[in-house]
């Protein structure tokens, strides 16, 4: 895609996202679980034992390990140790896009928990540690703004489609495994989870829109 369809794209994409995001939210302005929220809890869970997960053993640890890929102890690290490498090659463009995201989409979902106020789940019990407000999921914001602001990073050092769409593919895979974790250890209703891809991807969308009308100003 060329440089000047990439604007009116992102523009839209962003756009998009956000309505998403605001129907979301008055959806679950009530704060009481929604219909297929609940559904999809209870689906994930032992029907005799709502403390048991569906699947077989290893997928509760294996989850647990998956929503770890965007807690907020390994993306700090993980963000440090990339813009340091940034830094070390003077791609000073890059290393403040990523910084930008981290940071800015930290801090908006922090205060959009604290708007809706949105208490966690209650109906199955939570497979992992959960203390803030459960609107919008965090670890999936973080995800869809990090990992997908990395593809769009790494995508541009290689002219091949193929690395191109694997880079890409690579990035979805992570924004859809922390988000399902998520539900699946009981600490986000989907509602929250698909509120978080939609903020995480449109935050994502308007700094690499900024970054590019940063450029062709320059």
């Amino acid at each position: 895609m060329r440089a000047a369809q990439r604007i009116p794209t992102l523009l839209a994409a962003a756009a998009v996202l956000l309505l998403v995001f605001f129907f979301l939210a008055r959806l679950a302005g009530g704060g009481a679980p929604l219909a297929f929220d609940r559904d999809v809890l209870l689906m994930l869970r032992n029907s005799a034992d709502a403390a048991a997960p569906v699947g077989p053993y290893w997928l509760r640890e294996f989850m647990g390990d998956v929503t770890a890929l965007a807690g907020w102890p390994v993306l700090t690290l993980f963000t440090a140790l990339f813009t340091a490498f940034l830094a070390m090659r003077r791609h000073w463009r890059n290393a403040s896009i990523l910084l930008a995201t981290v940071i800015g989409q930290s801090v908006l979902v922090s205060q959009l928990k604290n708007l809706f106020e949105r208490a966690r789940p209650d109906i199955v019990p939570h497979l992992a540690e959960a203390t803030s407000y459960s609107f919008p999921s965090g670890h999936s914001a973080s995800a869809a703004a990090v990992y997908l602001t990395l593809a769009a990073i790494l995508s541009r050092e290689t002219q091949r489609r193929r690395e191109k769409t694997f880079i890409i593919s690579a990035a979805v895979l992570l924004v859809v495994l922390v988000g399902f974790s998520r539900v699946y250890l009981g600490v986000h209703y989907p509602s929250d989870v698909l509120a978080g891809w939609a903020f995480g991807a449109a935050w994502a969308s308007l700094i690499l829109l900024a970054a590019k009308f940063l450029d062709r100003r320059k």
